[in-house]
Protein backbone atom coordinates (compact mmCIF):
# COMPACT_ATOMS: atom_id res chain seq x y z
CA UNK A 1 0.00 0.00 0.00
CA UNK A 2 1.27 3.23 -0.98
CA UNK A 3 1.88 6.00 1.54
CA UNK A 4 0.17 9.01 1.36
CA UNK A 5 2.68 12.00 0.74
CA UNK A 6 3.85 14.08 3.65
CA UNK A 7 2.71 17.35 1.72
CA UNK A 8 -0.02 17.46 -1.32
CA UNK A 9 2.42 20.15 -2.79
CA UNK A 10 5.79 21.55 -2.55
CA UNK A 11 7.08 24.70 -4.41
CA UNK A 12 10.82 24.77 -4.90
CA UNK A 13 12.64 27.88 -5.32
CA UNK A 14 15.82 27.21 -6.45
CA UNK A 15 17.19 24.31 -8.81
CA UNK A 16 20.75 23.98 -7.38
CA UNK A 17 22.22 20.85 -6.03
CA UNK A 18 20.03 20.79 -3.07
CA UNK A 19 16.76 21.83 -4.57
CA UNK A 20 17.17 19.38 -7.63
CA UNK A 21 18.34 17.02 -4.54
CA UNK A 22 15.05 17.75 -2.65
CA UNK A 23 13.11 17.24 -5.32
CA UNK A 24 14.36 13.89 -6.52
CA UNK A 25 14.01 12.66 -2.81
CA UNK A 26 10.93 13.88 -2.72
CA UNK A 27 9.98 11.94 -5.86
CA UNK A 28 11.95 8.73 -5.06
CA UNK A 29 9.72 8.25 -1.36
CA UNK A 30 6.52 9.75 -3.15
CA UNK A 31 6.71 12.81 -0.17
CA UNK A 32 4.97 15.09 -2.57
CA UNK A 33 2.20 14.89 -4.32
CA UNK A 34 3.42 17.37 -6.93
CA UNK A 35 6.67 19.58 -6.63
CA UNK A 36 6.70 22.79 -8.15
CA UNK A 37 9.80 24.79 -9.22
CA UNK A 38 10.81 27.99 -10.38
CA UNK A 39 14.63 29.42 -10.63
CA UNK A 40 15.64 32.81 -11.87
CA UNK A 41 17.78 30.84 -14.24
CA UNK A 42 16.23 30.12 -17.59
CA UNK A 43 19.01 26.99 -18.03
CA UNK A 44 18.32 26.14 -14.50
CA UNK A 45 15.14 25.78 -15.34
CA UNK A 46 15.52 23.95 -18.96
CA UNK A 47 17.93 21.52 -16.68
CA UNK A 48 14.86 20.97 -14.39
CA UNK A 49 12.36 20.20 -17.06
CA UNK A 50 15.04 17.63 -18.82
CA UNK A 51 15.11 16.12 -15.87
CA UNK A 52 11.60 15.85 -14.98
CA UNK A 53 12.13 16.99 -11.27
CA UNK A 54 8.58 18.37 -11.19
CA UNK A 55 6.61 21.40 -12.96
CA UNK A 56 8.59 23.99 -13.70
CA UNK A 57 7.54 27.65 -13.79
CA UNK A 58 9.23 30.86 -15.20
CA UNK A 59 7.37 32.61 -12.60
CA UNK A 60 7.92 32.61 -9.09
CA UNK A 61 3.97 33.31 -7.96
CA UNK A 62 3.03 30.40 -10.31
CA UNK A 63 5.39 28.00 -8.55
CA UNK A 64 4.11 28.88 -4.69
CA UNK A 65 0.57 29.18 -5.62
CA UNK A 66 -1.77 26.77 -3.28
CA UNK A 67 1.78 25.08 -2.02
CA UNK A 68 1.82 23.46 1.28
CA UNK A 69 5.45 23.55 2.23
CA UNK A 70 7.97 26.34 -0.01
CA UNK A 71 11.83 25.95 0.04
CA UNK A 72 13.55 28.58 -0.78
CA UNK A 73 16.87 26.86 -2.06
CA UNK A 74 19.08 29.98 -3.11
CA UNK A 75 22.32 31.70 -2.51
CA UNK A 76 21.72 33.58 1.11
CA UNK A 77 22.36 37.24 -0.41
CA UNK A 78 19.18 36.78 -2.55
CA UNK A 79 16.88 36.13 0.61
CA UNK A 80 16.24 40.05 1.09
CA UNK A 81 14.89 40.38 -2.36
CA UNK A 82 12.72 37.16 -2.42
CA UNK A 83 10.61 38.13 0.94
CA UNK A 84 8.17 40.76 -0.53
CA UNK A 85 7.76 38.55 -3.83
CA UNK A 86 7.36 35.29 -1.35
CA UNK A 87 4.61 37.02 0.37
CA UNK A 88 2.51 37.98 -2.00
CA UNK A 89 1.75 34.23 -2.68
CA UNK A 90 1.87 31.67 -0.01
CA UNK A 91 -1.84 30.67 1.02
CA UNK A 92 -2.69 30.05 4.89
CA UNK A 93 -1.99 27.21 6.73
CA UNK A 94 1.72 26.71 4.29
CA UNK A 95 4.91 26.27 5.68
CA UNK A 96 7.96 28.36 4.68
CA UNK A 97 11.35 27.02 4.92
CA UNK A 98 14.73 27.25 3.51
CA UNK A 99 17.85 25.05 2.92
CA UNK A 100 20.43 27.95 4.00
CA UNK A 101 23.53 28.05 5.65
CA UNK A 102 23.10 30.94 8.41
CA UNK A 103 20.16 31.04 9.86
CA UNK A 104 19.83 34.77 11.58
CA UNK A 105 20.00 36.71 8.24
CA UNK A 106 17.36 34.02 7.12
CA UNK A 107 14.97 34.95 9.96
CA UNK A 108 16.06 38.87 9.11
CA UNK A 109 15.15 38.53 6.00
CA UNK A 110 12.24 36.75 5.15
CA UNK A 111 10.69 36.86 8.63
CA UNK A 112 9.36 40.56 8.42
CA UNK A 113 7.91 39.23 5.20
CA UNK A 114 5.47 36.17 6.14
CA UNK A 115 2.51 36.65 5.84
CA UNK A 116 0.08 35.90 9.31
CA UNK A 117 -1.04 32.21 9.05
CA UNK A 118 1.92 30.99 7.73
CA UNK A 119 4.34 28.89 9.49
CA UNK A 120 8.28 30.07 9.17
CA UNK A 121 10.61 26.87 9.46
CA UNK A 122 13.99 28.12 8.75
CA UNK A 123 16.27 24.86 8.08
CA UNK A 124 19.55 23.94 7.37
CA UNK A 125 20.31 19.98 6.16
CA UNK A 126 24.52 19.70 6.98
CA UNK A 127 24.96 17.54 3.06
CA UNK A 128 26.83 18.54 0.32
CA UNK A 129 29.25 18.12 -2.46
CA UNK A 130 31.42 20.76 -4.28
CA UNK A 131 29.55 20.48 -7.47
CA UNK A 132 26.91 22.57 -8.43
CA UNK A 133 23.36 22.95 -11.09
CA UNK A 134 20.48 21.16 -11.46
CA UNK A 135 22.42 17.99 -12.63
CA UNK A 136 24.65 17.39 -9.20
CA UNK A 137 21.50 16.75 -7.10
CA UNK A 138 21.08 13.28 -6.09
CA UNK A 139 18.39 11.55 -4.29
CA UNK A 140 20.26 9.85 -1.51
CA UNK A 141 22.02 13.23 -0.45
CA UNK A 142 20.45 13.55 3.07
CA UNK A 143 20.40 10.14 3.62
CA UNK A 144 22.38 9.66 7.26
CA UNK A 145 22.91 13.68 7.47
CA UNK A 146 21.44 16.20 10.05
CA UNK A 147 19.01 18.51 9.16
CA UNK A 148 18.44 21.21 10.94
CA UNK A 149 15.65 23.42 11.78
CA UNK A 150 14.99 26.57 13.54
CA UNK A 151 11.39 27.39 13.89
CA UNK A 152 11.27 31.09 15.20
CA UNK A 153 9.38 31.53 18.35
CA UNK A 154 5.38 30.91 18.11
CA UNK A 155 5.89 28.33 15.53
CA UNK A 156 3.38 25.72 15.42
CA UNK A 157 4.57 22.64 16.87
CA UNK A 158 2.25 20.05 14.81
CA UNK A 159 4.02 22.39 11.51
CA UNK A 160 7.39 21.66 12.94
CA UNK A 161 6.98 18.27 13.29
CA UNK A 162 5.30 17.79 9.92
CA UNK A 163 8.30 19.02 8.11
CA UNK A 164 10.41 17.26 10.44
CA UNK A 165 8.75 14.15 9.28
CA UNK A 166 9.41 14.94 5.55
CA UNK A 167 13.47 15.22 6.20
CA UNK A 168 13.07 12.33 8.31
CA UNK A 169 11.80 10.02 5.86
CA UNK A 170 14.51 11.69 3.34
CA UNK A 171 16.84 10.08 5.35
CA UNK A 172 17.87 12.49 7.45
CA UNK A 173 18.62 13.10 11.21
CA UNK A 174 16.85 16.10 12.58
CA UNK A 175 17.73 18.46 15.41
CA UNK A 176 15.83 21.70 16.67
CA UNK A 177 18.10 24.38 17.45
CA UNK A 178 17.95 28.35 17.94
CA UNK A 179 18.91 30.52 15.04
CA UNK A 180 21.71 32.33 17.10
CA UNK A 181 22.74 28.81 17.95
CA UNK A 182 23.20 27.02 14.21
CA UNK A 183 25.53 29.87 13.47
CA UNK A 184 27.88 29.81 16.00
CA UNK A 185 28.15 25.87 15.94
CA UNK A 186 28.24 26.16 11.86
CA UNK A 187 30.95 29.42 11.70
CA UNK A 188 33.26 26.37 13.50
CA UNK A 189 31.93 23.10 11.70
CA UNK A 190 32.11 23.98 8.05
CA UNK A 191 32.17 28.21 7.83
CA UNK A 192 35.96 28.23 8.90
CA UNK A 193 36.94 25.16 7.37
CA UNK A 194 35.79 26.52 4.23
CA UNK A 195 37.68 29.85 4.75
CA UNK A 196 40.85 28.06 5.55
CA UNK A 197 40.45 26.01 1.99
CA UNK A 198 40.01 28.80 -0.22
CA UNK A 199 42.87 30.85 2.12
CA UNK A 200 45.54 28.08 1.48
CA UNK A 201 44.24 27.20 -2.32
CA UNK A 202 44.55 30.59 -3.24
CA UNK A 203 47.95 30.82 -1.81
CA UNK A 204 49.25 27.60 -3.82
CA UNK A 205 48.09 30.14 -7.26
CA UNK A 206 50.15 32.54 -5.90
CA UNK A 207 53.33 30.68 -6.17
CA UNK A 208 55.38 30.67 -8.82
CA UNK A 209 54.45 29.31 -12.32
CA UNK A 210 56.86 26.34 -11.61
CA UNK A 211 56.12 25.37 -8.23
CA UNK A 212 52.35 25.85 -8.75
CA UNK A 213 52.97 22.69 -11.80
CA UNK A 214 54.74 20.40 -8.98
CA UNK A 215 51.59 21.28 -6.14
CA UNK A 216 49.34 20.32 -8.40
CA UNK A 217 51.62 17.24 -9.70
CA UNK A 218 52.56 16.37 -6.21
CA UNK A 219 49.07 17.02 -4.49
CA UNK A 220 49.14 15.03 -1.09
CA UNK A 221 45.42 14.16 0.20
CA UNK A 222 45.61 16.98 2.62
CA UNK A 223 46.01 19.51 -0.33
CA UNK A 224 43.62 17.29 -2.21
CA UNK A 225 40.43 17.69 0.25
CA UNK A 226 41.28 21.32 0.68
CA UNK A 227 40.58 21.66 -2.90
CA UNK A 228 37.53 19.59 -2.62
CA UNK A 229 36.30 22.36 -0.37
CA UNK A 230 37.33 25.48 -1.83
CA UNK A 231 36.14 23.93 -5.15
CA UNK A 232 32.39 25.20 -3.83
CA UNK A 233 29.62 27.59 -5.14
CA UNK A 234 31.64 30.84 -4.59
CA UNK A 235 28.64 32.98 -5.05
CA UNK A 236 27.07 30.75 -1.98
CA UNK A 237 30.50 31.01 0.10
CA UNK A 238 30.60 34.87 -0.49
CA UNK A 239 26.92 35.10 1.02
CA UNK A 240 27.73 32.59 3.53
CA UNK A 241 30.63 35.04 4.85
CA UNK A 242 29.17 38.45 4.40
CA UNK A 243 25.75 36.99 6.43
CA UNK A 244 27.37 35.34 9.29
CA UNK A 245 30.53 37.52 10.26
CA UNK A 246 30.16 38.13 13.60
CA UNK A 247 30.35 34.05 14.34
CA UNK A 248 32.41 33.96 11.65
CA UNK A 249 35.25 36.20 13.21
CA UNK A 250 34.70 34.87 16.70
CA UNK A 251 35.64 31.72 15.59
CA UNK A 252 38.53 33.17 13.49
CA UNK A 253 40.32 35.24 16.65
CA UNK A 254 40.20 32.03 18.56
CA UNK A 255 41.60 30.01 15.60
CA UNK A 256 44.64 33.06 14.98
CA UNK A 257 45.32 32.61 18.61
CA UNK A 258 45.60 28.88 18.53
CA UNK A 259 47.61 29.08 14.89
CA UNK A 260 49.94 31.74 16.37
CA UNK A 261 50.40 29.54 19.56
CA UNK A 262 51.53 26.48 17.26
CA UNK A 263 53.83 28.58 14.88
CA UNK A 264 55.99 28.97 18.12
CA UNK A 265 55.87 25.58 19.35
CA UNK A 266 57.52 24.94 15.63
CA UNK A 267 59.63 27.43 16.63
CA UNK A 268 61.11 26.39 19.52
CA UNK A 269 61.26 22.94 19.43
CA UNK A 270 58.20 22.59 21.74
CA UNK A 271 57.66 18.88 20.42
CA UNK A 272 55.72 17.78 23.50
CA UNK A 273 53.25 20.99 22.69
CA UNK A 274 52.82 19.67 19.11
CA UNK A 275 52.56 16.20 20.39
CA UNK A 276 49.82 17.34 22.94
CA UNK A 277 47.50 19.33 20.23
CA UNK A 278 47.96 16.29 17.75
CA UNK A 279 46.78 13.69 20.11
CA UNK A 280 43.49 15.53 21.42
CA UNK A 281 42.42 16.37 17.80
CA UNK A 282 43.06 12.99 16.52
CA UNK A 283 40.15 12.23 19.18
CA UNK A 284 37.88 14.21 17.39
CA UNK A 285 38.38 12.28 13.92
CA UNK A 286 37.24 9.02 16.16
CA UNK A 287 34.07 11.19 17.23
CA UNK A 288 33.21 12.18 14.05
CA UNK A 289 33.77 8.42 12.59
CA UNK A 290 32.06 6.90 15.59
CA UNK A 291 28.95 9.45 14.92
CA UNK A 292 28.85 7.76 11.00
CA UNK A 293 29.46 11.48 9.98
CA UNK A 294 33.09 10.54 8.34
Amino acid sequence: MTETPIFPRVGIIGIGLIGSSLARAMQLGRLAGEITIFDASAEARAAAQELDLGQVHDRLGDAIADADLVIVAVPIGAYAALGPQLARGLKPGAILSDVGSVKQAVVRDLGPHVPEGVHFIPGHPIAGTEHSGPRAGFAELFKGRWAILTPVPGTDSAATERLKALWERMGSMVEIMEPSHHDQVLAITSHLPHLIAYTIVDTATQLETSTQSEVIKFSASGFRDFTRIAASDPTMWRDIFLNNREAVLEILGRFTEDLTALQRAIRWGEGDKLFETFTRTREVRRGIIDAKQA
